[in-house]
């Protein structure tokens, strides 16, 4: 091992002519794909699969498995005294990962299957999640070297750099390992508390006093933080930049959206989904959220989103031409760099290959298992190929930025779409919405498959790991975790349910079937409020503003998008408070190694939490005063942030 700890220039933008050499370096030959670490990897993949499907379910949030998988494999590799791991352990997070990313797209939408009480058998749900699995791979591969290359140092990839300093922390690097395990200890044990014994609450709001109250029912005005620790980290590696960004979209929905819809629309009932029959003044700010504002910010995702394809058609048609020159025979340029280990991808005839085959799989599938017409069947493959291709690069740039990908609004997108085309070919009522939702099911988990997998890859890039490699066993991945997840879903459809007293809530499942009745069904859809985020991530682009993570805001919920502006203020402060820079960066090291800790902490003891929720711990009563308790317990944990951040050199 040359080095046991990430370069100098890992996290910034490269200066003219200097290049980045990772950890493992080109000329080495590393383990990588072994025995040990594939098995290890289909174990992570099964395991976490399940873990993430009754989690997600139970409670509409997928934890990042990415994270937990990688610390499991540091810690396994220690205890055995294994040596020069990296490589091996890059492997079984990338094989094992694919669990979390099968989970989301799978969880987001086939329940609704269930809940519109439509037949799903288990080779739907397989089909779909493995034929999505494998286009947003193949789609996402040609892409690789202009998101972890080309872009590097100018997308903060939180989740990747967390997991990162994780592998890395195992390499031998004991100063790093010392304070990764600390903060890991210290993030865990404060979200667990939280969690699973209710000492204090994972959520505060102004409506903990009377006039927060007041204010919440009169003018519709509520503030929310999330108190995670996980959160908090997570922001602090976003950045300021992005982070008041995302925060300002949350912020425009949350703080003149709703009361403005509130005070105009008083007398106005619902319209925009089947069963919504409240008047607007009735409802709750998180109510006129879930049922107006947020309409606007899938508006502007997709908006944002088309935006970006637009300004990516040079590196779309560079992708396309290097495929059919490859396909032709033709070589293109590059050939001294692609040559190297760190740079070389499957071969363009290959993922050419398995995209043929994979579509071919999506049409029979369509034909024999869900439509049986043939015209349906090719405007059904169409749309699967068309959103996948166009939005992979959407889903990429998401994860880049934020660390969460807007699967489920873009997948409400596809719906939409989708059931619109359906409609005009004929196809409507239980057939259309059976058909619509596994149509939304393939695509979600491909979607869901690239923003996932771009943060491998990046992982790869920093550490030197073959690229190659990781998309050669991601396959196998994703097959496993597809047939885990299919398993699940049947056992826990026939345990527990989605409708009805103590079933499973699956939030988003729920949301896609109330959208999809009406569309096929005929009913009232949002159209407006689609175009309304649409014009508004127009008129950002034009002010230069950053579209896509103002809409993630205003579709992510205020209390999920608030701690991350907190976590970039910890930052910006952290990193600023010296004259010298050398401190500063010192400091902001150290403060990314915190951050890093905190995230991986609060995955793992989110799956602990889920282990003890699934064997039926009861412990998770929240405490009467959890609310108030929270607020000096959240400032505690952010003032050990700054303190510790700070400790690495002295101003």
């Amino acid at each position: 091992m040359e080095q046991q700890k990430l370069p100098e220039n890992a996290y910034r933008e490269l200066k003219p002519g200097e290049e980045y050499k990772p950890i493992m370096s080109a000329e080495s030959k590393p383990k990588e794909v072994t025995v040990y670490s594939v098995s290890f990897g289909l174990i992570m993949a099964v395991i976490f699969s399940a873990a993430a499907a009754y989690l997600g379910l139970k409670v509409g949030q997928v934890f990042e498995a990415a994270i937990p998988i990688a610390i499991i494999a540091v810690g396994v590799g220690t205890i055995s005294g294994k040596k020069n791991m990296l490589g091996q352990n890059v492997i079984i997070q990338s094989i094992g990962a694919s669990s979390g990313v099968i989970v989301a797209g799978a969880i987001f939408t086939l329940p609704a299957l269930y809940i519109l009480e439509l037949d799903a058998q288990f080779y739907q749900i397989f089909l779909s999640s493995l034929l999505g699995g494998l286009l947003g791979i193949v789609l996402l591969i040609p892409f690789r070297k202009y998101f972890v290359k080309d872009m590097h140092g100018k997308y903060p990839f939180p989740e990747a750099t967390a997991t990162t300093e994780v592998l890395v922390s195992g390499e031998g690097n004991k100063k790093s390992a010392i304070v990764l395990a600390v903060s890991g200890l210290v993030g865990g044990l404060y979200d667990f508390f939280a969690t699973t014994f209710g000492w204090w609450s994972e959520e505060i709001t102004t409506r903990v006093i009377s006039a927060g109250e007041i204010l919440a029912e009169k003018a519709k005005v509520v503030f929310k933080i999330n108190t995670s620790a996980a959160v908090l980290g997570l922001g602090y590696i976003i950045g300021l930049k992005y982070a008041a960004i995302i925060c300002a979209g949350s912020f425009l929905v949350w703080f003149v959206f709703i009361p403005f819809l509130s005070h105009f629309a008083d007398g106005q009932t619902l319209a925009v989904g089947e069963g919504v029959v409240k008047l607007i003044g009735e409802m709750s700010p998180e109510e006129i959220f879930r049922n107006y504002a947020r309409h606007i910010g899938i508006g502007g995702i997709a908006m944002a989103g088309l935006i970006g394809i637009i300004r990516q058609s040079k590196i779309i048609r560079s992708a396309v031409s290097l495929a059919a020159g490859e396909l032709t025979g033709k070589k293109s340029g590059g050939e001294t760099e692609n040559s190297l280990r760190t740079q070389k991808d499957l071969r363009m005839r290959t993922l050419l290959s398995v995209l043929i085959a994979s579509l071919a799989g999506v049409f029979f599938f369509f034909q024999f298992g869900v439509l049986g017409d043939w015209t349906q069947t090719i405007v059904g493959t169409l749309i699967v190929f068309i959103i996948a291709f166009l939005f992979t690069t959407v889903a990429a740039n998401a994860i880049a930025i934020v660390g969460t990908n807007p699967v489920s609004g873009m997948t409400l997108m596809t719906l939409i779409l989708s059931s619109f085309v359906l409609v005009s070919v004929g196809l409507k009522g239980e057939a259309g919405m059976a058909a619509a939702m596994i149509i939304g099911g393939v695509v979600c988990t491909a979607l869901s498959m690239a923003g996932g997998f771009i943060t491998d890859l990046k992982i790869g890039y920093w550490l030197g790991s073959t690229p190659a490699k990781q998309e050669a066993w991601k396959f196998l991945g994703t097959a496993v975790s597809a047939a885990t997840v299919g398993g699940v879903m049947i056992i826990l459809n026939k345990t527990y349910g989605f409708t009805g007293d103590g079933a499973l809530v699956a939030p988003q499942a729920n949301a896609m079937a109330a959208v999809i009745k009406p569309l096929m069904e005929g009913g009232a859809t949002p159209w407006m409020l689609y175009f309304a985020g649409a014009v508004l991530a127009l008129i950002l682009t034009m002010l230069g503003i950053p579209a896509l993570a103002f809409a993630l805001g205003m579709f992510i919920p205020l209390e999920l998008n608030t701690p991350l502006l907190v976590g970039g203020l910890v930052s910006w402060f952290v990193t600023t408070r010296s004259k010298d820079e050398k401190v500063n960066k010192e400091r902001g090291d150290r403060g990314t190694l915190i951050a890093s800790g905190f995230i991986a902490g609060g995955a793992l003891m989110g799956v602990v939490s889920a282990i003890l929720k699934y064997v039926g711990f009861d412990w998770f009563a929240q405490h009467t005063y959890a609310e108030i308790i929270a607020y000096p317990m959240y400032i505690l944990l952010i003032i050990y942030f700054i303190r510790d951040s700070m400790r690495s050199s002295k101003a």
